[in-house]
């Protein structure tokens, strides 16, 4: 049957056929032939769509570059669904805003000509070679980053018609000296006051709450007393560390290892150096050390040289002498000058980063086998290392086979692999175990796999070597506490409540006696209180800055502070007389990005409420 196939794919109506195929496909996609494309956009902008690629795309960017930024505080944020799906919320922002740019400045008739993109191409540092173009570097970066030189043009073109339009937007931007010199004098003040605080804590003593007032609290409040979702665990563990703690190794192992690994320990050589250096910084540095060294070839005594001329002068009062080195320990151009030395001997002069030296071999300590005594405990634990791991693996193999083929217990996987199943006290997702905080293992314990199908886990890695198998072992949902849970907690806020309203109503008794006769002892007194004085609560700061400024009577009002009122009494406000120019100048480069980051926020939502924006749902 398949000869009689193949010798008809020979005949001349056959090929013809096989032509017409391919032209169709050529033509209409293969598409056309699989079903067309079932991908729903991820936004439509005046009619063009973006793809859900593209946007999938510019997200696994951003993720990347997120990840970069932060650092291990990315995998907790990445744990959060919701913070992860704002992320990508804003990237598909970003691509709206860019794409209604792009047809705005197509409306305008923006254009960028080939020349200015050869240009651009050709400045563009990535693409240079010492400072000139690299047609080879340049065609192997587009390769790495999988684009052709005509898709890439086209990029750059979209991207510098852009760039045209935003940078004629926020080019047109500017700030005035005065209004930063304006900014920079009212920023530049201080307020001179007088501040009494009034603490809430003396009178809890004399609060009375009662079970009517919880109950009605309790249930104005409902929504403040949601029990968080908890699940308790059971869980096998796998550590290599632990593993190995239990290898018993003999002398006869480690003898044996030893004999066989005899290269591992020996005592690097070791060299006593000294030195004369003269720094870089010095005026004629290089020639300097030169006559140093016709000094040392004439007979001169290195020690006594070091002294009187070495810029290290903590070395040079010991006559240059530093410390014993290995090899590789210290700059490349010192550890090959002095390990190529005879003991006594000297070098010609050595350029490092730190200047130009003058080295000289003080001593020498050869090389030698380490005794097996001093090695021992090093071996054992290298042993017990590589056995650990062995029976690992081993395990490790085990445990996802059975917990995976037994998937509603982990008693099975415990049995094969002689260990116990461990259990967990109640957590949250805010506070689980150490051992459960990774964010991968906190996810897949609140998962739909572990937490509602009552599933076992995949095998789970906490770090290298150190691995778990989770289940559910009990879980309580989300849901209202009971008043007897938190009526102690609605107790004494309550009572705090009450403190701090007394501490409000003596609050304005001191202001109204102020008003009357002036300040009390109590008082206390701040000149020159800056905007971000650290020794004063920041409420009063706020508050002074707040006030009125005084006329001819000093101002007073009452602030909440966090445990308390306090009264504020502005005496004055000072100026200052001449401002630090270099504030002036910040303030009017952070304005100037103001302006410019709200221009272009204003017209990209112009352009946006003008055009059709559409965010299809998927059916």
């Amino acid at each position: 049957m398949l000869e009689k196939i193949r010798e008809g794919s020979q005949g001349v109506i056959a090929k013809s056929i096989l032509v017409l195929v391919i032209l169709s496909f050529a033509f209409t996609g293969v598409s056309s032939y699989l079903g067309s494309s079932t991908e729903i956009a991820a936004a439509t902008v005046n009619g063009e769509e973006i793809s859900t690629s593209a946007l999938d795309q510019a997200y696994e960017n951003e993720r990347s570059r997120l990840e970069q930024q932060l650092g291990d505080m990315f995998a907790s944020l990445s744990a959060d669904d919701n913070y992860m799906q704002s992320v990508k919320q804003s990237v598909l922002e970003r691509l709206i805003a860019e794409r209604l740019l792009d047809q705005n400045a197509a409306e305008l008739g923006l254009r960028v000509s080939d020349a200015q993109i050869k240009t651009a191409i050709m400045s563009e540092p990535a693409f240079q070679t010492d400072g000139a173009f690299d047609n080879e570097r340049y065609l192997a970066i587009l390769r790495q980053l999988g684009y052709q030189a005509n898709s890439f043009r086209d990029m750059m073109r979209t991207d510098m018609t852009r760039r045209q339009l935003v940078a004629t937007l926020i080019g047109s931007e500017f700030v005035l000296s005065g209004e930063a010199k304006y900014l920079a004098d009212i920023q530049s003040q201080t307020r001179d006051i007088n501040y009494l605080v009034v603490d809430s804590a003396p009178f809890m003593a004399e609060t009375n709450v009662t079970d009517e007032q919880i109950e009605s609290f309790y249930n104005a409040n409902l929504g403040q007393f949601i029990r968080p979702e908890a699940v308790s665990l059971q869980y096998i563990e796998l550590d290599a560390k632990q593993l190995a703690a239990d290898i018993v190794v003999t002398d006869e192992e480690a003898q044996a290892y030893y004999a066989d690994n005899k290269a591992q320990y020996l005592q690097a050589e070791k060299r006593l150096a000294a030195h004369i250096l003269v720094t870089l910084e010095e005026d004629d540095a290089e020639e300097k050390a030169e006559a140093i060294y016709q000094k040392l070839q004439n007979g001169a005594d290195f020690a006594e040289l070091a002294k009187t001329e070495s810029s290290d002068t903590f070395s040079g009062e010991q006559g240059g002498k530093l410390d014993w080195f290995e090899a590789g320990v210290m700059e490349p151009e010192f550890d090959e000058a002095l390990f190529a030395l005879e003991k006594g001997s000297f070098s010609n002069v050595v350029k490092t980063n730190f200047g130009y030296h003058i080295i000289k071999a003080l001593d020498i300590q050869a090389g030698a086998e380490a005794p097996f005594a001093d090695v021992k405990g090093k071996i054992v634990a290298q042993i017990q290392e590589t056995k650990s791991l062995d029976k690992f693996y081993e395990l490790q193999q085990v445990l996802a086979d059975v917990s995976y083929e037994v998937p509603d217990t982990l008693s099975e996987a415990a049995t094969e692999l002689g260990v116990e199943v461990k259990t967990t006290a109640e957590f949250t997702r805010n506070n689980a175990p150490a051992l459960f905080s990774k964010p991968a293992i906190l996810k897949e314990a609140f998962s739909a796999t572990v937490l509602l199908d009552g599933m076992n886990s995949d095998v789970l890695e906490v770090e290298s070597n150190h691995v778990l198998v989770i289940r559910t072992n009990t879980h309580q949902a989300a849901g209202t506490m009971a008043l007897e849970e938190v009526k102690d907690g609605i107790t004494q806020r309550l009572k705090q409540e009450q403190a701090k309203e007394s501490a409000r109503q003596q609050a304005q008794d001191a202001m109204a006696a102020y008003k009357a006769d002036g300040l009390s002892a109590d008082y206390l007194a701040k000149a020159d209180l800056a905007r971000f004085e650290q020794d004063v609560d920041s409420a009063v700061v706020k508050k002074a800055f707040s006030m009125t400024q005084p006329a001819d009577t000093p101002v007073v009002d009452t602030v909440a502070l966090a445990n308390g009122y306090a009264v504020v009494v502005l005496n004055k406000v000072n100026t200052v007389e001449k401002v630090d120019q270099s504030l002036v100048d910040a303030l009017k480069q952070r304005l100037n990005s103001q302006y410019s980051e709200n221009g272009y926020r204003a017209v990209v939502a112009s352009l946006k409420a003008k055009g059709e924006v559409l965010y299809p749902v998927a059916e």
